[in-house]
């Protein structure tokens, strides 16, 4: 059985982590290479930093900090926000990016997800999808959830599995930062419909929620944020619940 994945998020906002609510009402959380540091110490299995306000002033900084990262940690990470171009991947992996994801771009231009797996493998590329739950339909939303579309979640996942994607990194709007848990009915068709890894990601809140997305939601691997940067659920403690739960990790 393959170990479940524990997946500190940091979000980037100017050169620092922040976290909000239903991706708004943003705090600060700290320095992104220091919590990097710390996570990979404490056992985190990969980190995930999204530049959420990734301008193209903001590029250089991005580089910067992940070359400091990769200085840092021993664990694979995942970089994203603003991704648009085999260019910018192929200078984010020289800087000591393992992975990088795509969300809007990818919807904008479908064929990008080709291309970055065609030039780097589709291990290397994760499809991020932000969507909300709406009358019992997911809608994919573009732009840090700003925008909605009538792109419907399954679909769109199949579709990016198809062109090459190795992971999805889903979203759930409606759970995003309310630490109600993970939105684990449609983590679990996810897991069904598709052959790749899928990431939960929007809700985290306890240790029982992670044995849910893990139990219920079939999910690969369980990313959070605030409950982490706030020292609300220490990482290796939460491993070892998971672990007397019956469920497969590293320790």
């Amino acid at each position: 059985m393959l170990t479940k994945r524990i997946i500190p998020c940091l979000d980037i906002k100017n050169g620092r982590t922040v976290k909000g609510v239903n991706f708004v009402d943003l705090r600060d959380a700290g320095d992104p290479v220091e919590l990097a540091k710390q996570y990979a110490d404490y056992g985190a299995d990969e980190l995930v930093f999204l530049d959420i306000t990734a301008t193209l002033e903001a590029r250089a900084t991005t580089l910067e900090m992940v070359l400091h990262v990769a200085e840092q940690v021993n664990i694979p990470f995942t970089v994203g926000g603003g991704i648009s171009s085999v260019e910018h991947v192929d200078a984010l992996l020289k800087n000591g990016a393992d992975k990088v994801s795509i969300n809007s771009s990818a919807v904008k231009r479908p064929e990008l997800v080709n291309e970055l797996a065609d030039k780097f493998g589709s291990q290397c590329v994760v499809v991020a999808i932000d969507a909300k739950e709406i009358d019992g339909t997911w809608k994919v939303h573009l732009a840090g959830g700003t925008i909605p579309t009538e792109i419907d979640l399954f679909e769109w996942a199949k579709e990016v599995e198809q062109r090459g994607a190795g992971e999805i990194l889903f979203t759930s709007m409606n759970h995003d930062g309310t630490k109600g848990g993970f939105a684990n009915k449609a983590l679990a068709r996810l897991s069904e419909e598709l052959n790749i890894p899928i990431i939960a990601s929007g809700g985290a809140g306890n240790v029982q929620h992670f044995i849910d997305t893990f139990t219920e939601g079939k999910s690969d691997a369980a990313l959070a944020a605030s409950v982490f940067h706030f020292g609300e659920i220490p990482i290796p403690y939460l491993k070892t619940k998971l672990k007397d739960n019956g469920i497969e990790v590293r320790i």
